[in-house]
């Protein structure tokens, strides 16, 4: 086959649709970076009324949306933006897009109608404000489908073998029980519902002007999907929902191209009419794409709205902890993941009352408080955590004679509150214990090769020199910010090519030829802990587990 390579005037587009804003980032045919913007739903659309871009639902417990027309409007605004800018917009081969995991839209019946027959002179979101069957999606911080959950669960054999057959147990933010959920409340809605789509096929959708497939990464994020196969799991849609298979569509791989762009977007923002829309996947597949995540023993740790660790395996296994995804760039392996709730918000609720709204004082307070903090452990919950799951809370304990070698005559006692600068240490060193014991139990690498860090925290190497402590490895920051947006543009890039050539092809043939800041794009933040320390800490992490495993029992599933 002749070599395909990539147009030395062509421009690639990458999208991140998260809970709090709508990002770009464009790349050249050499893969840098030409222009990011941004679209924040708080302060860009403060008609809404969201705060971090979503509604907290304070008659029924756990629910939490945010309101689809302020996604559509968020694009409209995004590509005023981008046409008005030096970015031409005629010169995109192709464009893909990163979604947030497990946010579901419910088109009406007859909203086809509506995407094929876009009308130019009008904004996106004038036409689509009628065209949908629920007005407010249910997305990943929705903690409000337990008893859903469990009823999927039962009806296939048991949460284990859900999660053999999905890569999951139930979880109430997966679509899959969210959907039960709208099935069993609000038949009439159901029934009223021509498509379900993730976050991510709904923006292809609104790009190609037809309703786009789910993509078998992101599919894998709803208890719906058979993992080995790749296409639906009849046992799970059976045990969710009549009818489902027809309102979910076909899947297809997140290489796969979902159409050329639809006419609306050439006529009213001078798109080519020949750039291709490669399937959009979920936020963290994407991550994993631009932080050219490649080998098994690397791990990344993103500390963003939620905190998330992933890597990549050729073989998973499925446990009732942790996730695992078709890997968005490679047809054969797959990605593995755990994923917490409480991530940059509960570490701003911390630093607001106990270090003086100050991320100065937050480190000051970090600094000077010993690593193992004295034996204090916390564990902070200003949301619904997902691992584990356990319910809105602080919970602080004591452990008495912790010496960091031995457990035996070892105890804890539970207080009410710590003084300021252990109330810091215990947040930072508590989540992070927890990502190495789950991760350890998961069976990722314990230590990793290396921990790539990405998110807003991971621009603070004050946190950074405690994972570096607690995992025993060199930490490393992506130079090129906004790596699920970056992965989308790389994605678009590579969707591009298979296209081309007719086939997957590895990702690693977009990088021949192009220097090692482009293909890694990663510089070395923290070099790896004492190694006497490190081993202290595997002993806190035992009794933070133990201690994790009690309240769970105590206080149960969210």
């Amino acid at each position: 086959m002749a070599d395909v390579k990539l147009p030395e005037d062509a421009l690639f587009l990458g999208f991140d649709s998260s809970t709090q804003s709508l990002k770009a980032t464009v790349l050249d045919s050499n893969l840098n970076i030409v222009a990011t913007q941004l679209v924040h739903f708080d302060s860009d659309l403060p008609h809404y009324g969201t705060k971090d871009g979503v509604y907290r639902d304070p008659s029924v417990n756990g629910r939490i949306v945010s309101p689809t027309v302020m996604w559509v409007e968020a694009l409209d605004i995004m590509l005023a933006r981008l046409s008005k800018s030096s970015v031409d917009l005629g010169k995109i081969a192709a464009v893909s897009g990163s979604g947030q995991q497990h946010g579901s839209v419910y088109w009406k019946n007859g909203s086809s109608a509506i995407l094929s027959s876009l009308d130019p002179a009008k904004r996106l979101v004038d036409q689509f404000v009628n065209a949908f069957s629920v007005k407010e999606s249910p997305i990943w911080m929705d903690c409000s489908t337990t008893t859903e959950c469990r009823e999927i669960e039962e009806a296939v054999g048991g949460a284990l073998e859900l999660s053999q057959i999905t890569g999951s147990r139930a979880h109430e933010r997966y679509t899959g029980p969210q959907i039960r959920k709208i099935h069993k409340s609000q038949p009439a809605v159901y029934e009223n519902t021509e498509r379900i789509s993730l976050v991510s096929s709904f923006m292809a959708s609104l790009l190609v002007g037809a309703y786009a497939c789910i993509d078998e990464t992101d599919g894998a994020g709803m208890n719906l999907m058979d993992i080995e196969r790749r296409e639906w799991s009849e046992a799970a849609l059976k045990a969710t929902a009549p009818g489902l298979q027809n309102k979910l569509g076909k899947l297809a791989p997140a290489y796969a191209v979902a159409g050329q762009i639809a006419p609306y977007f050439v006529q009213r923002f001078k798109f080519n009419k020949n750039c291709l829309v490669v399937q959009w996947s979920g936020d963290n597949p994407n991550s994993l794409a631009g932080l050219s995540i490649s080998k098994p023993g690397d791990l990344a740790v993103s500390l963003g709205t939620s905190d998330t660790v992933f890597g990549i395996s050729s073989n998973p296994k499925p446990q009732l902890e942790g996730h695992i995804f078709p890997n968005p760039v490679d047809k054969e392996g797959y990605m593995v993941m755990l994923v917490y709730k409480n991530g940059s918000l509960t570490r701003e609720d911390v630093r607001n009352r106990y270090a003086e709204k100050s991320w100065e004082t937050f480190n000051k307070y970090l600094q000077q408080t010993p690593p193992l903090n004295g034996g204090k452990i916390g564990f902070y919950y200003k949301d619904h955590e997902i691992l584990p799951p356990l319910p809105v809370g602080f919970h602080r304990y004591v452990i008495e004679n912790f010496t960091g070698k031995t457990l035996e005559s070892v105890k804890e006692s539970e207080v009410h509150e710590f003084d300021p600068p252990s109330e810091v240490r215990a947040l930072i060193e508590g989540q992070f214990l927890s990502m190495r014991g789950h991760a350890e139990r998961f069976g990722m690498p314990t230590p990793p090769n290396r921990i790539i860090a990405t998110g807003g925290a991971s621009a603070n190497t004050t946190i950074l020199g405690s994972l570096a402590s607690i995992f025993g490895c060199d930490i490393y920051t992506v130079q090129r910010p906004d790596s699920a947006s970056l992965g989308a543009a790389l994605r678009a890039t590579h969707g591009w090519l298979c296209h081309k050539k007719g086939g997957f092809v590895p990702i690693s043939d977009m990088y021949m030829d192009k220097p090692d800041s482009i293909s890694l794009g990663c510089k070395l933040a923290v070099a790896a802990g004492d190694p006497e320390l490190v081993s202290k800490y595997a002993v806190l992490v035992k009794k933070r587990m133990e201690i994790e495993s009690r309240l769970v029992q105590k206080l149960g599933r969210c």
